[in-house]
């Protein structure tokens, strides 16, 4: 296939707050951090266990106001933003939860798969989600 993710953008207010949730919490990596004026920087992250591979976005746009209503939409309706896929669903809660993470829905059978849905302290649902489960 020609086409592979890259980068997945997740809207965040504030970049620093962002960065420590997504770092500290989740236990992701940070990769790049680069400014780009006016305040903003190119802040990502990608897994430990895969620092070549699609890097998250924390992008400073949860203000515009057509970022900002989406987010209040999925939010309200409990749709997550975005996944990420786990091995392990239980221990990954486990160690979430250990880090202070905060679930909205607990790990859930859900035809073929298990997920458990968290507030990422940024505005965003989040899932997690083992497959085959």
């Amino acid at each position: 296939m020609a086409l592979r993710i890259t980068v997945l953008s997740i809207p965040v207010a504030d970049q620093d707050a962002a960065l420590a949730i997504y770092r500290d919490r989740l236990g992701f990596v940070p990769k790049h951090d680069i400014d780009m004026g006016g305040g903003a920087r190119w802040l990502t992250l990608v897994s430990p266990d895969d620092p070549d591979g699609p890097e998250i976005l924390l992008e400073p746009n949860a203000d515009y106001p057509a970022i900002a209503a989406l987010r209040a939409s999925l939010r309200a309706d409990g749709i997550p933003w975005t996944q990420f896929g786990v091995t392990d669903l239980d221990a990954e809660h486990a160690r979430l939860t250990a880090a202070g993470v905060t679930f909205v829905t607990p790990p859930t059978d859900m035809g073929g798969a298990r997920v458990a849905t968290f507030d990422d302290g940024c505005g965003n649902l989040i899932s997690i989600v083992q497959a085959g489960g």
